[in-house]
């Protein structure tokens, strides 16, 4: 009885083509199509997903993804700013609403329908609308940090984030980043709110800017790099805080001290219990926010 003739291995996944190139993890047959590259030989498709399932994800140093590298939270920050601007000029129907107001020698713009409606105000006087954070319009308070008065405030206040912001982003992940700018937004707002005459009327990115310079100081520290280049700059905003008409002081201050403690939780977390502390630390920082909120909004109704 004669033997049959030895058969040629075929692909796996493509059963009409003949190969002798084998997976070196399953040694399954591939073809050039399945073939993927590996540290030695080839992997089929299978293979190389599992252990791409295997292997755990870059993180940074405080525990955040690496695709903050990209950028992408402070571009989506900018585009936000530069909307609500836009919608806010809109809204106007005047030119005066991008420059011409009576603010840094007329070089800021007016006020328009849409920072009256979300800027951070107090308490509406009698016979005076809108109606303000006291009176039920605690929207303002995140909304405030997206609007800005005429086109330089808008445009200093983006440059500041786009300096500031990518380097933050990418030692802290896009979620941590997020969460830092959000909080100490939120921090200055309820200072302005909490500090201000209950009629003063604030908006700008800066309350966050603020704290994003508190937290890049604590970052880079904790990285052990150079931080004499950045402080400076700090010092000349806070001069610039103090000595400047219509800036709000309580906002900005506000945001810079929110913008540290929250840095210091996000920097300083131990890293067995990283994750959890900083969720709960960002949480304690919010809840006292809310408590100040309240205990304003009862000094102003009572």
């Amino acid at each position: 009885m004669s033997e049959s003739p030895p058969t040629t291995p075929v692909c796996y996944r493509h059963p009409g083509r003949e190969t002798y190139v084998r997976c070196t993890r399953c040694d399954r047959p591939i073809c050039p199509d399945c073939m993927r590259e590996a540290s030695v030989g080839h992997q089929c498709p299978e293979c190389v997903d599992q252990g791409r399932r295997s292997v755990r994800p870059a993180r940074t140093a405080f525990g955040g993804g690496t695709a903050g590298r990209h950028g992408y939270v402070t571009k989506g920050l900018i585009a936000l700013n530069v909307l609500f601007f836009l919608l806010s000029v809109a809204s106007s129907g005047s030119l005066r609403a991008v420059a011409g107001g009576s603010g840094f020698g007329g070089l800021m713009g007016d006020g328009t329908p849409l920072t009256a409606w979300g800027s951070v105000y107090g308490l509406s006087l009698p016979g005076y609308l809108p109606d303000g954070i006291a009176d039920g319009d605690y929207y303002r308070l995140l909304t405030a940090m997206f609007l800005h008065y005429g086109v330089l405030h808008l445009l200093v206040n983006m440059w500041s984030l786009w300096v500031l912001g990518r380097s933050l982003e990418a030692n802290l992940g896009p979620l941590r980043f997020g969460a830092l700018y959000l909080l100490a937004g939120l921090g200055g707002n309820v200072a302005a709110y909490a500090f201000s005459e209950q009629d003063a009327a604030t908006a700008g990115a800066s309350v966050a800017i603020f704290g994003l310079f508190a937290a890049l100081i604590i970052i880079e520290r904790r990285l052990g790099r150079d931080i004499s280049q950045i402080i400076p700059i700090l010092v000349v905003n806070v001069v610039f805080t103090l000595t400047v008409r219509g800036i709000s002081i309580p906002g900005h201050f506000g945001g810079l001290v929110v913008g540290a403690l929250t840095a210091l939780v996000l920097a300083y977390a131990p890293r067995g219990r990283r994750t959890l502390v900083q969720v709960v630390g960002g949480a304690i920082i919010l809840l006292v926010l809310l408590a100040l909120v309240l205990v304003r909004t009862a000094v102003l109704l009572g």
